[in-house]
């Protein structure tokens, strides 16, 4: 990417909408009501032929206090520091309004360089708002409608010239991006497991309940306060990735939205930011179920693990707050206890302790999510899990059915990420699912893979002989040959 364009404005005039288009996915979410972005988005922009970063900010209010919306613009603040370039968006519908005109002059003290827009300016209705710009004194305002796609060209006009600035400065940095992992990296992932790297990171989706600490624990992570955090419930909106390099291991961090009871979830807006935590657990390898020392392994919180699981992917469950946790051996023996109990399909992944808040058990945290992330990927030789399928049977054979033995004759794995093994077998719609959980245990506890999601499918194996019958109608064949050179060798005599 050459350069870095930020999008500031007033709440509500389509900086979200600007920053789905420049990416061309709905990346950020959209609504009609103010305020809905909170935290930065970074994204790909493509735009002609340039390519470069663009971020999406939240709505800058004025407000100087420590409340949310004044803790808001201190983040797009600190965006319009780091941003090679600021666009600034205004409602060409609704006119200059005051709060334009105070951060037009904070724009003007902190920003290298200004780009004034004037939005949703299709239509002769935004003809005045569209002439009003020209007041703010940041130069003249260009025609945007971030909805409709119109002023494209414009934009790609007035960024072509920076983005040739920069190019320079791009190739110096290009070798920075394209860092490859060293070897001591390899030793932290055995048995062939495919190694992150900067081109394919690590993706890892910290999920929780509203207020468990994530956005807290992301900031930790990256060592700087990215993510919004505060004491309010419900913070984060959209599913915010960012990218780092822990223990010399690349990956990107997806800090979601708290999940609540689905009950309790009746605004659009929480729907839309639910939905997009539940993306980002799919696009995810690695899920941080986040839970609150307080009040861990509430319905809610077994939901969301189980979620995860569903979904296959490699789960470690970590406990926040701990450092304001007094009785701590009692309390964590009560929590691996109640974690064996409450969610049994998850048994043996990695419980560890932290404080996001303190960055205490950061290490154990990044080593139970490598741990997780290997166990996820493990593949076992087909002729080792055929010899522990013997041994499995021998042990405890299959049950045998209106007096029909079920017989398991070949086992093999199909698939990774999750583990995947197929056992061929007859009558597979008749072995009941005690049998299978048998086997799911028996390949966790004999070949190390606790708490990693394992799919087990049976398939159907014919008990007939595949050349039964074939001896006849060969019989049947070879009789119809002599006869015919019989007749044929008759017809020769005469």
């Amino acid at each position: 990417m050459s350069f870095t364009l930020a999008i500031v404005g007033r709440p509500n005039v389509g900086k979200s909408t600007l920053f789905n288009r420049l990416v061309g996915k709905r990346l950020a979410l959209v609504d009609d009501q103010p305020g809905v972005t909170r935290d930065l988005r970074e994204g790909e922009a493509k735009l002609g032929d340039l390519r470069f970063t663009v971020i999406d900010t939240a709505g800058l209010e004025n407000e100087t206090d420590d409340s949310l919306p004044a803790r808001m613009r201190r983040l797009t603040e600190r965006a319009v520091d780091m941003a090679d370039v600021c666009l600034f968006m205004i409602d060409a519908r609704a006119g200059i309004l005051p709060d334009d005109r105070v951060f037009a002059e904070i724009l003007r003290r902190r920003a290298k360089r200004v780009i004034l827009a004037a939005n949703k300016a299709e239509g002769a209705a935004a003809d005045a708002g569209y002439f009003e710009a020209f007041e703010l004194g940041i130069g003249e305002p260009m025609r945007l409608s971030a909805e409709h796609g119109e002023g494209m060209p414009d934009l790609y006009s007035v960024l072509l010239p920076i983005s040739e600035e920069f190019e320079e400065r791009a190739v110096q940095d290009a070798p920075e991006v394209e860092v490859t992992v060293h070897d001591e990296e390899d030793e932290v992932l055995a048995e062939d497991v495919p190694m992150p790297t900067e081109a394919k990171p690590l993706q890892i989706a910290i999920i929780g309940r509203p207020n468990a600490g994530k956005s807290t624990l992301v900031n930790q992570i990256i060592g700087e306060d990215r993510m919004l955090t505060g004491p309010e419930a419900g913070i984060t909106r959209d599913a915010i990735s960012v990218q780092k390099t822990w223990d010399g291991v690349p990956m990107r961090i997806f800090d979601t939205a708290g999940m609540r009871k689905r009950a309790k979830v009746q605004e659009k807006l929480e729907k839309l930011s639910v939905s997009d935590g539940i993306r980002a657990i799919k696009f995810a390898e690695v899920v941080v179920v986040l839970l609150d020392a307080a009040i861990p392994f509430e319905t809610q919180d077994l939901k969301i693990a189980d979620l995860a699981e569903r979904e296959g992917r490699a789960v470690v469950v970590a406990v926040n707050k701990w450092d304001i946790e007094d009785e701590k051996q009692e309390k964590l023996k009560w929590l691996k206890d109640e974690f064996e109990h409450v969610l049994p399909q998850l048994r043996g992944a990695p419980l560890v302790t932290i404080s996001a808040r303190t960055g205490r058990g950061m290490d154990r945290l990044q080593k139970a999510i490598m741990q997780a992330y290997t166990t996820w990927n493990r593949r076992i030789p087909t002729g080792q899990l055929n010899r522990w399928l013997e041994g499995m049977i021998s042990r405890h054979p299959p049950p045998a059915p209106q007096g029909k033995r079920i017989k398991l004759r070949y086992m093999t794995q199909a698939k990774t990420r999750p583990p995947g093994f197929v056992v061929m077998c007859s009558h597979p719609d008749k072995l009941p699912e005690s049998y299978s959980r048998y086997l799911v245990n028996g390949l966790r506890e004999d070949f190390d893979m606790p708490g990693t999601p394992i799919r087990l499918h049976m398939r159907g194996q014919s008990d007939q002989n595949p050349f039964k019958g074939r001896r006849k109608k060969n019989a049947g064949a070879l009789k119809k040959h002599k006869r015919s050179l019989q007749s044929k060798q008759g017809g020769e005599r005469q």
